[in-house]
C-alpha cells in the first residue's frame, strides 16, 4: 500500500499536471525506437577510432587451443526448456553495428567463443556456456573441476564435453575460487551428495566460503536479484538492439543453482595443497572482488589462476546489482602479492572468466595492468575527495589512464572508472556527497513534482528534455524526463521520451553492465514490469546448506511489525533431523533469533529442518504437515499462525524505472 504523504504528494502532483493533459496530443513525437541517432553514431565512431581494437592479442588468445564444442543449438534442462541459448549470440559474428559500443562489441565476440578449450597440456577450460568459465586439471585418479558454473545444467553439459573429448574419468576434487554463485551453482552437475561422500571427494573453498555465499544469496536476494535481471539483460533480447553481453560473460544460464558444502575452508594467507597428485599454492584473496576469495598457483604447469580478481575485464568495486562496496586498495595489494610471489614463474595466467594469457611477460603485463588500475581509481578518487570533491565530483574528475588505451582487459566492459569511484568514495565516506542538502532530501517521487513545477511545468519539461536528446546530451535529457516520469508516472510523452534517453546511453555505453541496466530501464518505461512468473531462485539443496539462525534471520528481515496486534512472545523450533533447537522471540518491532530454546514459548514447531525449508519454498504446506504427522505445534498454535503471519512476502518484479 501506498503511503500517505506518498498518495497526497502524486494526487498534488496530477492536479498540477492536468491542465497540460491536452497538450500531450501536440507534444514532440519520440525518436523511432531502436535507432541510434547521429550523436550515438558519432560517440561510438569516435571509440573505434581511438581505440586499436583490431591490434590487440586478445583475439588470437581467445580462440587458441580449441579442441571441440558443444554442437546443439542450446543447453536444455530435464523438461526441455532452454537453459542456456548457444546458438543466440551468432550475431555476433559481424562489424559492429551503430547501436552498440564497438569496444563492448569487440568484447562481446570474445567472450561468446564457446567450447573446450586447451590451456596447455593437462589444463582446460569450457567457456561460452554460462557467464564464468569452468576450469578441469588432469589429476592422478580423476579431474580436478574449478568453478563448476552457475546451474547444474550448464556444469553436467561441459564435464560430459571434456569425458567425451577427453576420455571419462570421475571428479576427483571440486574447487570453488570464491563465493558468488556463478562460480559454485552448478556443483551438483559435475558431482552428486552421494558421490562425493561415498568416494570422500575433497571439496575445498576459501575462508569464510560458506558464510558469504549464503548471507549475499539470502538476506539481501530478492532485491539484488531483481536488480540483477538488469544489469545482466534478463528482460532483454539477445541481438544488436538488445542483450550482447555483460562485458564478464556472454551472460547468465537460467537453470538449477544448488551447492555442495565445502569439505574444508583454507586458512588466510599462503597454503600449499597436493590435491590428487597435483600441487597448489593457495593465496587468500578475500576482500577483493569477494569477501571470501583465493587464487593459486600449480607449480608443476607454471600457471596461475587468479579466479575472479584478475580477468579480461576491469571490475565493479561496486556492483550494479548491489552489494558492500570493496576495498580497492586491497585488491591492488593482493595483486601485486601475487606478482612478486609467482610472476616471475609463471607461463600461463588463466581465470573464472575470459581467456587466458600465454608468456611470462604478457602475464607479469596483466597482473601489472590490473593492479594499476584498482590503484587508479583508489588513489585518484582520495586525492579529488580530499581535495573536497563530492561523490559526483570525484568521479567526474578521474579521468581514463592512458594505459588502458593499449591494455583492453583493464577497460570498463563490466565496471566503470565512473561508479567505481563513486564506490570507492562510498567505501570510505557514505553514501553521501558531504553536501548538507543531500543528507535529508526529499524521497524521489516528491522531489519530482516540485520540480516539475518550478521549471514550468509538464510541458516546459517535456520541451527541455526533448531540446536536451536532440542536442545529443542524454545524461542531461535522462535526468530531467525522469523528474517528470516519477512526478507522473501515467505521462507517455515524458515515459517515451525518457526511454528514448536511455537507450542512446545504453547504445553507447562500453560496459555490458551499464547497456543493459539503461535498455532495461527503457523498456520498463515503453513496456511496464514484466508479465513473468517469479523465478525459482530457491532450491532445497541451497538452504540446506544454510545455518539454521542465519535462515531465521531472513526470516526477521521479512518482519513487518504492522501486521502483529498481539504481545511479545516467543516460539521454539525443533529441526528433529538436525538435533538443533532454537527459537524466535517476536516484539513489537522486531524479531530476534536465538540459537537456543525459550524457556517459556508460546507455541513450539517440531518439524524436519529439511521440511521446514520446503514449507518455506512454498514446495508443502504445513497446514498438511501437521495432519500427516510431519509436524507438531505444542502450546498455543496461533503464536505460530502469527509469526509467518507477520512476514513480508515481497514481491520480485517490483518497477526500477518508475515510482
Amino acid at each position: 500500500m501506498e503511503s500517505r504523504a506518498k498518495l497526497a504528494v502524486m494526487a498534488t502532483a496530477a492536479l498540477m499536471l492536468s491542465g497540460a493533459q491536452q497538450v500531450w496530443a501536440e507534444a514532440p513525437a519520440a525518436p523511432p525506437v531502436g535507432e541510434a541517432t547521429k550523436a550515438t553514431k558519432d560517440a561510438n565512431a569516435a571509440v573505434a577510432s581511438r581505440l586499436a581494437l583490431q591490434r590487440s592479442k586478445d583475439s588470437e588468445r581467445a580462440a587458441k587451443g580449441k579442441i571441440a564444442e558443444i554442437k546443439a543449438d542450446a543447453i536444455v534442462n530435464a523438461k526441455g526448456r532452454v537453459v542456456w541459448p548457444i546458438k543466440a549470440f551468432g550475431f555476433l559474428d559481424a562489424d559492429a553495428p551503430d547501436s552498440v559500443n564497438p569496444s563492448l562489441w569487440r568484447q562481446s565476440q570474445l567472450a561468446a567463443a564457446h567450447g573446450l578449450f586447451e590451456v596447455m597440456d593437462g589444463v582446460w577450460q569450457i567457456r561460452g556456456y554460462d557467464l564464468a568459465v569452468m576450469t578441469v586439471i588432469r589429476g592422478k585418479t580423476g579431474w580436478i573441476v574449478i568453478d563448476p558454473l552457475l546451474t547444474s545444467e550448464t556444469a553436467a553439459a561441459s564435464l560430459k564435453l571434456v569425458n567425451e573429448t577427453l576420455g571419462e574419468r570421475p571428479v576427483s576434487a571440486l574447487l570453488y575460487t570464491h563465493s558468488h554463485g556463478d562460480h559454485f551453482g552448478g556443483a551438483r552437475g559435475v558431482l552428486s551428495a552421494e558421490d562425493a561422500k561415498a568416494r570422500g571427494v575433497p571439496i575445498i573453498a576459501p575462508y569464510g566460503f560458506l558464510e558469504h555465499a549464503v548471507s549475499e544469496n539470502l538476506l539481501a536476494g530478492n532485491h539484488m536479484r531483481r536488480r540483477a535481471t538488469l544489469m545482466f539483460g534478463g528482460v532483454l533480447p539477445i541481438g544488436p538492439k538488445g542483450h550482447v553481453g555483460s562485458g564478464l560473460g556472454p551472460g547468465l544460464a537460467q537453470g538449477t543453482v544448488g551447492l555442495l558444502p565445502p569439505t574444508e575452508e583454507l586458512p588466510k594467507g599462503v597454503t600449499t595443497r597436493v590435491i590428487d597428485g597435483v600441487t597448489f599454492e593457495f593465496m587468500d584473496a578475500g576482500g577483493t572482488e569477494a569477501p571470501a576469495e583465493f587464487m593459486f598457483y600449480l607449480p608443476e604447469f607454471k600457471a596461475i589462476c587468479t579466479a575472479e580478481v584478475v580477468s579480461g575485464t576491469f571490475h565493479n568495486v561496486l556492483t550494479p546489482r548491489g552489494a558492500k562496496a570493496r576495498d580497492a586498495r586491497t585488491w591492488s595489494r593482493v595483486i601485486d602479492d601475487a606478482l612478486l610471489l609467482w610472476g616471475d614463474k609463471s607461463d600461463v595466467l588463466f581465470a573464472s572468466h575470459h581467456w587466458p594469457v600465454w608468456g611470462q611477460e604478457d602475464v607479469k603485463q596483466r597482473l601489472i595492468s590490473h593492479r594499476d588500475i584498482y590503484r587508479f581509481i583508489h588513489d585518484q578518487t582520495l586525492r579529488h575527495a580530499n581535495g573536497g570533491a563530492t561523490m559526483a565530483e570525484a568521479a567526474e574528475a578521474v579521468k581514463e589512464p592512458k594505459f588502458i588505451a593499449e591494455e583492453f582487459t583493464a577497460r570498463g566492459f563490466y565496471g566503470t572508472l565512473n561508479h567505481n569511484a563513486k564506490a570507492v568514495y562510498q567505501f570510505y565516506f557514505g553514501w553521501w556527497g558531504g553536501v548538507p542538502a543531500e543528507y535529508f532530501a526529499h524521497p524521489p517521487v516528491e522531489t519530482a513534482a516540485r520540480y516539475v513545477k518550478a521549471m514550468g511545468g509538464a510541458e516546459a519539461v517535456l520541451k527541455l528534455g526533448a531540446e536536451a536528446f536532440r542536442a545529443g546530451d542524454y545524461r542531461w535529457s535522462a535526468e530531467v524526463l525522469n523528474k517528470l516520469v516519477f512526478a507522473d508516472p501515467k505521462n507517455k510523452a515524458g515515459r517515451d521520451w525518457l526511454a528514448a534517453s536511455y537507450e542512446q546511453l545504453g547504445f553507447q555505453a562500453e560496459s555490458g553492465a551499464w547497456r543493459s541496466y539503461f535498455l532495461g530501464a527503457a523498456s520498463e518505461l515503453r513496456n511496464g514490469v514484466p508479465d513473468l512468473p517469479t523465478p525459482d531462485f530457491g532450491n532445497a539443496e541451497f538452504l540446506d546448506a544454510v545455518d539454521s539462525r542465519d535462515l531465521l534471520d531472513a526470516l526477521a528481515s521479512r518482519f513487518n511489525p504492522e501486521k502483529l496486534s498481539r504481545d511479545p512472545f516467543a516460539v521454539n523450533f525443533s529441526f528433529t533431523d538436525r538435533d538443533e533447537a532454537l527459537s524466535v522471540e517476536v516484539g513489537r518491532a522486531t524479531i530476534t533469533p536465538r540459537a537456543a530454546a525459550a524457556k517459556e514459548p508460546a507455541a513450539s514447531l517440531a518439524i524436519k529442518r529439511s521440511d521446514f525449508d520446503l514449507v518455506l519454498l512454498r514446495k508443502k504446506r504445513l497446514a498438511l504437515m501437521f495432519v500427516t504427522g510431519e509436524a507438531k505445534v505444542s502450546g498455543d498454535p496461533t503464536a505460530l499462525l502469527a509469526f509467518f503471519g507477520a512476514l513480508d512476502q515481497p514481491e520480485f518484479w517490483f518497477r526500477t524505472a518508475t515510482p
